[in-house]
């Protein structure tokens, strides 16, 4: 046998798209220190084919690589892993009966869920101390691989770490812990390479959890945290979370009467008040304006269809356990968890000549998908929710202009709610559908909507959908925070499914490309983003109140009706404070409420039929001619402003 047989090399695909090639069996530090030394001393954890791995990790051939140091982004959740272990080292020093579960990393710190113990918020000091003393001792991480069966055996009494071994790890012949002074946890990192790394860090909050998220199961207790390099950047985190919690959807919803979501009418299912549909209400004009200008037909499906569409569209086998699944019958039945199996039915039900492509649907349609319990929160992940959705059916020629259109939407969307957003290119998965000709034309073309437009994206190699490539977006909300958004996807399978098909040029059948897509993603999650996003002062066009007339004293009255007749009849949603409070009082309920105007008339406004007008901002002008005000009004509500600069 040759030296060349003996040792194979495997490829790499580097972040520029470069290749290297190195000897089979490589870690990622190996690979880091054939680019260079100094890449290779620095490295702490690599990124595989997206995934987060440590640096003994072995690449795969043809894997694409990215190599992890203090400088990279990916470092500071390797450090927040780290920091879980911390937390996890120091409860059992106090609390050595606490048995542990899970401790990942997460965007915002981490958590660990244990049980075995008893434990409130006020023991969260006593453990940072004992944390903060982990810390100062800089003890070193030691990876340790193990045999599985040797492990399953060490953990006789923790039934949590045993079913990881038995069911996770089943296929592999070792597993791996980090061990850091005299304690230990399953683990396959990465993580730091010593304690003392963990630069600042802070115990947040107490939760109850699922094993595995699963209502049926064990409740456990979660402790979240959060660690960082510094503690500059510590503090600057935790002042945005205070000023997360005031503007948390949830708090300002009941402030603002915009929805509840009550125990008595079931989890995930929220109830909009009339000011909340009011939004909700504007939003959906909003974005029909927009389907109906690009030449979207509107759709309505039915919120519920045979299991036969959902085994068809292949969403049975896929998302059964999330389904809401009804006997009717003796038939079985399910309420939709997407509106796109409808749709396709639409288009099957006529014939098609290429010169009637593309066409394109647009439905606001409620789905429901049920979500674990405990995954439940706001509206930002609910049972039953509304999708502005949209699918177009085109021609392979077509996909170039029809995703151009629709990335033109979605950043009309974006500018006109001056929000910040992060795109992304998701690429071909390793289990999926269609021929390589077909997926390497559809990446192409995103790419080169993406590159000749000139929008900044990340790639997400293997992100796709099994059906095909997309671009993502996500919300960057004013703290900073990102929430899933719109989307344009890709689909070669559901064509497939169904068997759609047009008439070519040619006279021959072709199989239609379907595009998924979405202008805020779900109504539910974007009303959500709106409302932290602008703390509940909604621009002037969805303020659910926008003008409150504010009498001086009773006498008064019948001008301050006057004038809210002729706001109102310009179609403008006004009200009147009658209530027998100050003008002091009634201008800080005004505030409160958030309204985006108050006018103050008294006896000198009736008599000049002037109004003095006061915004939110706190600003005010007195004796303003109703007209000008009003038309200023109509002006602000057609720009949908964001900012009005009337009192500016």
């Amino acid at each position: 046998m040759s030296e060349s047989d003996a040792q194979a090399d495997v490829t790499v695909v580097l972040p520029d798209g470069s290749q290297l090639s190195v000897p089979e069996g490589s870690t990622v530090e190996d690979v880091a220190y054939e680019i260079g030394p100094g890449l290779g001393r620095d490295t702490v954890a690599g990124v595989v084919d997206g995934e987060l791995v440590d640096k003994a990790a072995v690449v795969p051939d043809g894997a694409r690589l990215e190599i992890v140091t203090d400088d990279a982004d990916e470092y500071l959740r390797v450090l927040r892993h780290t920091a879980a272990h911390v937390f996890a080292q120091a409860l059992q020093r106090l609390y050595p009966e606490a048995k542990l579960a899970i401790g990942p990393p997460t965007d915002e710190g981490f958590y660990y869920d244990v049980t075995g113990v008893d434990l409130d918020e006020a023991d969260l000091a006593e453990i940072e101390e004992e944390m903060e003393r982990i810390v100062e001792a800089d003890y070193e991480l030691h990876r340790d691989e193990r045999p599985r069966e040797e492990a399953i055996d060490g953990y006789a009494d923790n039934r949590f770490k045993r079913e990881i071994l038995e069911e996770e790890a089943a296929g592999e012949a070792v597993v791996s812990f980090y061990v850091q002074d005299d304690w230990e946890d399953l683990c396959r990192g990465p993580h730091v390479e010593s304690t003392g790394e963990v630069g600042a860090f802070a115990l947040l909050n107490i939760s109850s959890a699922y094993w595995r998220g699963d209502e049926d199961n064990e409740t456990l207790t979660r402790v979240y945290g959060t660690a960082f390099e510094s503690e500059d950047d510590l503090e600057e985190y935790l002042e945005r979370r205070e000023e997360a919690k005031k503007r948390d959807h949830r708090k300002i919803g009941r402030e603002m009467d915009l929805f509840s979501i009550p125990t008595v009418t079931g989890p995930g299912l929220p109830l909009y008040h009339p000011n909340g549909k009011t939004v909700l209400r504007e939003l959906e004009e909003y974005a029909n304006e927009l389907n109906r200008g690009a030449g979207y037909e509107e759709v309505e499906t039915p919120h519920v269809f045979r299991t036969e569409l959902w085994k068809q569209s292949g969403h049975y086998d896929n998302y059964r356990d999330d389904m809401f699944l009804l006997d009717v019958n003796d038939e079985e039945y399910g309420l939709k968890p997407m509106n796109c199996p409808g749709h396709a039915t639409i288009f099957d039900q006529k014939s098609w000549s290429y010169r009637e492509l593309p066409m394109r649907y647009f439905e606001n349609g409620k789905v429901y998908r049920k979500e674990q319990r405990g995954e439940l929160s706001g509206l930002s992940r609910v049972w039953a929710f509304t999708i502005d959705d949209g699918h177009l059916f085109v021609r392979q020629d077509q996909i170039e202009a029809e995703v151009r259109q629709v990335m033109d939407m979605i950043f009309e969307v974006i500018e006109t709610f001056d929000l910040e957003v992060e795109v992304a290119l998701a690429t071909r998965p390793e289990k999926s559908v269609g021929s390589d000709e077909i997926w390497e034309s559809a990446e192409s073309q995103l790419r080169e909507v993406l590159e000749t437009d000139g929008y900044d994206y990340a790639l997400e190699p293997g992100d796709g959908a099994f059906y095909g490539p997309k671009i993502d977006f996500a919300f960057e909300d004013a703290l900073g925070r990102s929430w899933d958004g719109p989307t344009v996807q890709l689909d070669f399978n559901m064509p497939e499914r169904f068997d759609l098909t047009y008439t070519g040029e040619d006279n021959e059948e072709h199989r239609p490309v379907m595009i998924h897509r979405a202008l805020y993603g779900s109504y539910e999650r974007f009303f959500m983003v709106l409302i932290e996003h602008f703390d509940g002062n909604f621009p002037l066009w969805l303020a659910p109140e926008q003008v409150r007339i504010l009498p001086v004293s009773d006498e008064t009255l019948g001008y301050a009706h006057r004038v809210k007749n002729d706001l109102s009849e310009a179609g403008f949603r006004v009200d009147i404070e009658d209530r027998d409070w100050t003008v002091g009082r009634k201008i800080r309920a005004g505030h409160d409420d958030r309204l985006p105007y108050m006018l103050v008339v008294g006896p000198d406004e009736e008599e000049t039929g002037t109004v003095s007008v006061r915004d939110r901002f706190e600003r005010e002008k007195a004796d303003v001619e109703l007209e000008a005000f009003l038309e200023h009004l109509e002006n602000e509500r057609e720009e949908k402003r964001t900012e009005p600069d009337f009192l500016a």
